[in-house]
Order: C-alpha cells, then sequence, then structure tokens
C-alpha cells in the first residue's frame, strides 16, 4: 500500500480530506505539498506530526542468573574451582510505549517489554532520554503502565476501539529493531481475535501494518490520530514480518491502566465454573441442536454461577450478547469484565433456552511467605493467581527480597509456580503439600517465566 499515491479511490478520499483538514502549511493555500503539474498531493504526514512526539522508545536492562551445567556436581565445583554463587549477565531489550496522559508523564507499553527490568529508560522523539519508572502492569492482557518526568510532553487520546470495523485504515508506530522511530500501514484485518499462547485475556486486533521485533508497546492509530490499540506480538514462521500483527484494543487497555493506577493490581471477576468444549458427541448426549459452546462441567461452590441457578450440564452460549464458542470464549470473556459487572447468560438446558443474570465475583486468592512453605524459599512473597474457566492457575512470586536465598535459586518477581516434582500445584495448599512431602530433600519447581517454562532445583 503506498500512501502518497493511493491505489483506491476510497483511500485517496479519506487522506485527502484528512489532509485538507490539517492546519494550512506554506507549501499551498490548502496546506497540501504539490506534485510536478501543481496538484495537491494526499499525505497523512500532518497526522503524524501530532501523533510521533507521543511514542516512545523504551529500553530495558535485566540481570540474569548464568548457571553452569556442572554447578550441581559437588566434585565438578571443587576439581575446577566453579563459585557457588551463581554468576549473572545484564540482558537489555528494546520496545515502545505511548504517552497517554502528558500531565501526569504515564506512559502505557506491554508487559513484556519491561517485566523483570531493573533499569528503563525511555527516549522521547525530540531525543531526550530520561528514566522510567513501572506504575504496575497485568501479565494476563500484557498491559503495563509507566511513569516518566520530563516537560513538554505530548499525549495521545485514546479511541473507541470498540467502533473498529473491518477494512478500516490505521498506521503502526514503533521501533522495530531498534532503528528508531517508524510509521508503517495497513488495515483492519479482523477484530476479536484469540489463540495466542501465555496470554489469559485476548481480544487482539489483527492488522497487517507491519509490526516487527520491537514495535511492542507501540501506537495502532486510525486515520485522526487516536490511539485505537497497542502493539503486541505478530505471527510469523520466520521471525520477520508476514503482515500478521495483533494489537490490545485501547478500550482494553485503557480499563487496565485505570486498574493499575486505582488499586496497583487488575481486579477481574470470575463465575466459578469449569467447563469444556461442546462438541457432536456432547451435543446429542446433552439433546442440544448446537455446535457450539461451553459446557459447564463443575459449578464452585458459593460461587456466582450457583446464585444464578448455573447447573453442570447447561451450555454457555452467550454473555451480554457475546457469542462463547467454546471454554477459550469464556475464559477470555470472564477477563475482559471487572469485579461486580452484572451480565446476562444465554444457556442451553436440556434442549431449552434459558436467560440466567449473574454479577461476577472477586475469586478468594492467599498469600504467603515463602520461609513459611520451605525455609529454601526465605525472601520470596507468594501469592495465588486468579483462575481461569474455574481451574487454579498456580502460585505467584509476588516479590523477592534483594540477596535472599530465593533470588539466589534464580526466583524473581512476576514468576509463577506451577509445578513441583512434576506434579501440578495450582495454589498455595497445593505447593504446600508438595514442599512438605519433599521432606527438605531435593525438589524441582516447574516456574513460568516470560512464557516459557524453567527448572528451579531446590537442595
Amino acid at each position: 500500500m503506498n500512501f502518497p499515491r493511493p491505489s483506491t479511490p476510497r483511500l485517496a478520499a479519506a487522506l485527502l480530506a484528512l489532509a485538507l483538514a490539517a492546519p494550512p502549511r506554506p507549501a499551498s493555500a490548502s496546506g497540501l505539498p504539490l506534485d510536478a503539474g501543481g496538484q495537491p498531493v494526499a499525505t497523512i504526514a500532518p497526522m503524524l506530526e501530532q501523533v510521533t512526539p507521543a511514542v516512545v522508545n523504551i529500553n530495558t536492562r535485566t540481570r540474569v542468573r548464568v548457571r553452569s551445567p556442572f554447578e550441581d556436581d559437588p566434585f565438578f565445583r571443587q576439581f575446577f574451582g566453579i563459585p557457588s554463587m551463581p554468576r549473572e549477565r545484564v540482558q537489555q531489550s528494546l520496545g515502545s510505549g505511548v504517552v497517554v496522559d502528558a500531565a501526569n508523564g504515564y506512559v502505557i507499553t506491554n508487559n513484556h517489554v519491561i517485566e523483570g527490568a531493573e533499569d528503563i529508560s525511555v527516549t522521547l522523539a525530540d531525543g531526550r532520554t530520561v528514566s522510567g519508572r513501572k506504575v504496575g502492569a497485568d501479565p494476563d492482557s500484557d498491559v503495563a503502565v509507566i511513569r516518566i518526568e520530563a516537560t513538554g510532553l505530548k499525549a495521545l487520546p485514546l479511541a473507541d476501539s470498540d467502533r473498529l470495523r473491518v477494512g478500516d485504515f490505521v498506521v503502526a508506530v514503533g521501533n522495530p529493531f531498534g532503528l528508531g522511530q517508524t510509521v508503517t500501514s495497513g488495515i483492519v484485518s479482523a477484530l476479536g481475535r484469540s489463540g495466542l499462547r501465555g496470554l489469559n485475556v485476548q481480544n487482539f486486533i489483527q492488522t497487517d501494518a507491519s509490526i516487527n521485533p520491537g514495535n511492542s508497546g507501540g501506537a495502532l492509530v486510525n486515520l485522526r490520530g487516536e490511539l485505537i490499540g497497542i502493539n503486541t506480538a505478530i505471527f510469523t514462521p520466520s521471525g520477520g514480518n508476514v503482515g500478521i500483527g495483533f494489537a490490545i484494543p485501547a478500550s482494553l487497555a485503557r480499563e487496565v491502566m485505570r486498574q493499575l493506577l486505582a488499586f496497583g493490581a487488575v481486579r477481574r471477576g470470575t463465575l466459578g465454573v469449569q467447563t469444556q468444549d461442546l462438541d457432536a458427541q456432547l451435543a446429542e448426549m446433552l439433546k442440544i441442536d448446537a455446535n457450539r459452546g461451553a459446557v459447564v462441567t463443575r459449578v464452585l461452590a458459593d460461587s456466582a454461577a450457583e446464585r444464578a441457578g448455573l447447573q453442570p450440564g447447561d451450555v454457555i452460549s452467550a454473555i451480554d450478547g457475546k457469542p462463547v464458542g467454546g471454554r477459550a470464549d469464556l475464559a477470555n470473556l470472564e477477563g475482559l469484565l471487572p469485579v461486580g459487572e452484572a451480565i446476562e447468560l444465554r444457556v442451553l438446558r436440556e434442549g431449552r433456552p434459558l436467560t440466567l443474570r449473574a454479577r461476577l465475583e472477586a475469586p478468594s486468592l492467599r498469600r504467603a511467605a515463602g520461609v513459611d512453605l520451605d525455609r529454601r524459599l526465605d525472601g520470596a512473597s507468594l501469592a495465588e493467581r486468579p483462575p481461569r474457566n474455574g481451574r487454579k492457575s498456580g502460585v505467584m512470586v509476588a516479590a523477592v527480597g534483594e540477596g535472599s536465598a530465593a533470588q539466589i535459586l534464580g526466583l524473581a518477581e512476576g514468576d509463577t509456580i506451577v509445578g513441583v516434582n512434576r506434579r501440578e500445584a495450582g495454589d498455595l495448599e497445593a505447593l504446600q503439600t508438595l514442599l512438605a512431602a519433599a521432606g527438605g530433600g531435593r525438589a524441582v519447581l516447574s516456574v513460568v517465566r516470560d512464557q516459557q517454562l524453567f527448572l528451579v532445583v531446590l537442595r
């Protein structure tokens, strides 16, 4: 797609109207540049002049533990003089961010851009570099907020991304491959995309605007220069752009930011059910003339679902008019709604349609000091993660003390412990039981960090 010489009348008209609305410039009476024949040429340059000052480059530094393969062997440690203290290296990463509140210096970016970072540097469009401070982050939606202190900041207005349509023209601005601020263009290819691994809340805008590594956290804007999404991920078999990129809708990012600023975390509601996908065999057994939906397999006691009257065997087909194609859709819709939200459920029960009403409730989550579960976890603060689709999702490392036993082991804030000795640890009770079963002996923790699973050995 070539914006200076549009290939379609619709795009040409849209860009010409946008350019004509821009403030006049000395080039011509209309404010448009002129071609060789003296005719106005459509351009989005005036819009970008308002957008690009609000898009920043983010550089993070993180200390990563480097472990020798022989470190666990006492003979090799003694013979080769391998130190017992772990070695570290500094890992740097690049990303982008968007200033959304100039007065307070708030910048929205992706959680994976700053996750685990000990030092955040933000480079503004005018070349200034300032320090950034993490305000809060939500791993489930991959949204984070940092704060910078600088004068003369410009912020982008947030659009109502719920009004987007497939085919709307969009522009992506970010810092691909660390090259510096770069602009690419495309259209909205699809809406409501999900299925990306590692995220519990998924409602992506799909676009063919070129997005590459380093664009993460950058802006996706409409032709009015309003923020409609935060560029997050690409689908690629090769590591480069193939025209399938994903952005978090601005409406979702706005709500996550609101909760992070107000509470320091996102408070999501839950129905309190476990479900599975409806298939042809289940539909026949349940006497249901449908091929899509989430079949309720368990209703948790004293939950919103129980109070609403949901029963095992019910098939949830829609929430607030939004279709539920399966358990993933249900979990995603739950994650998009806040605590206390009143919702309407469309349900099929023994072939009969029902409408039930429920109010989402906050899951009951426990916290504990790591040393209370095992002395080798001293210095770690642990917290249960909210369940998804009624299933427990592990124990999060909420904080790690500097120089503590937990830090020496390699645990870091934001890690999620999901198992011990190859057995699932869905909550604190399960984790404590499995560690107790090890009796203080060797235990191997299964830990998830940045969507990757690795092992931590307790000796």
